[in-house]
């Protein structure tokens, strides 16, 4: 059982997209509760009227033990509390005994894949099914053959590999969910720190499914990978305007501008981005101009152009490289 403070911007964005979308009596599911913080976080900060009823589960006796006291200390009535259910079962068991959830959370130390089936089965017609995934060494390429038997595809250790690993999670997910008539779409992913995460809807159909699984194919020497669009833009909007209005998060500098990037980006439908130093040292470009310069440059020709919160000398843009290189040559 353990409690990372790193992770407190996981939780932030959590909270922030639960209230961002327009559904209300929400069944929520922390099949992996720990400390309980995620779920307590929910419990405090959701708006009214936004949990029916929460779930908190761990396998651990330890670590129900230490959510309860921390529901206390937080002065949440959990005894008697219809709203809330606390159990101490394994994951897998606590969902499938289930009669499902509208948001599952799955936050795992390391691989979802274990917990990635039984979350899919109990995700309900619109829900939303959010996956952290930290093993990122295997998703961006450091061990390979770990990525082909946990992911089923290949990655790509380059200057793109955090969104080759995310593209490669989104995929994975959504093949699991396939096989139940459920079509997983991404509305928000990001890649941070030392793991992934993703946010997807669930549109129930054989039909929508057959329209996901159009959108996998590969990405240069990578994957199978999604192809799809990482964000649903509107959402993404909404997500960082009402950081704005939280009088926590509009002091949250790290947060806001996290948010703001990955807006930008998600007006951009486009599978990768520019590495602007890495096509310098291939072209032998040896004065790079600020990047502001550079994006206003591509918007004059009609290209999108935003920077990417995958990398600082990133820009995510519609336009073909061979004329990006011209414009960083001039």
């Amino acid at each position: 059982v353990f409690y990372n403070p790193v992770m407190s911007l996981n939780r932030d964005i959590s909270v922030l997209l639960l209230n961002s979308i327009n559904k209300s009596n929400l069944q929520i599911a922390d099949p992996l509760a720990a400390t309980g913080v995620r779920s307590i976080r929910f419990l405090k900060e959701l708006s009214k009227n936004k949990i029916k009823k929460i779930s908190l589960n761990d396998h651990s006796k330890d670590s129900i033990g230490l959510t309860k006291q921390n529901l206390a200390l937080n002065k949440i009535q959990y005894k008697n509390n219809q709203k809330i259910n606390i159990t101490n079962e394994d994951a897998n068991l606590f969902l499938l005994n289930s009669s499902g959830f509208d948001y599952i959370d799955i936050d795992p130390f390391g691989n979802p894949n274990y917990f990635l089936d039984a979350a899919c089965k109990r995700l309900a017609r619109d829900g939303i099914l959010a996956v952290t995934a930290t093993d990122t060494s295997a998703l961006c390429g450091t061990f390979p053959k770990a990525c082909i038997r946990k992911y089923w595809a290949m990655p790509k250790k380059n200057s793109i590999m955090h969104e080759t690993g995310l593209r490669i999670l989104i995929r994975k997910i959504q093949l699991i969910a396939a096989q139940y008539d459920k079509a997983l779409l991404p509305v928000f992913s990001y890649s941070k720190e030392h793991y992934m995460r993703v946010f997807l809807i669930n549109d129930k159909g054989k039909n929508e499914v057959d329209k996901i699984l159009k959108q996998h194919g590969l990405f240069g020497n990578a994957g199978p990978v999604w192809r799809g669009n990482l964000w649903d833009k509107k959402l993404a909007n909404k997500i960082y305007k009402n950081s704005l209005k939280n009088k926590i998060f509009n002091k949250n500098n790290e947060l806001l501008k996290f948010l703001k990037t990955i807006k930008e980006e998600s007006k951009i439908s486009s599978v990768g981005f520019y590495d602007l130093h890495e096509i310098c040292q291939k072209n032998g470009i040896k004065h790079l101009q600020k990047k502001e310069a550079i994006k206003e440059k591509i918007k004059k020709f009609g290209y999108k152009a935003s920077d990417t919160h995958f990398k600082g000398q990133g820009i995510r843009s519609n336009i073909p490289i061979t004329q990006l290189i011209k414009i960083i040559k001039q």
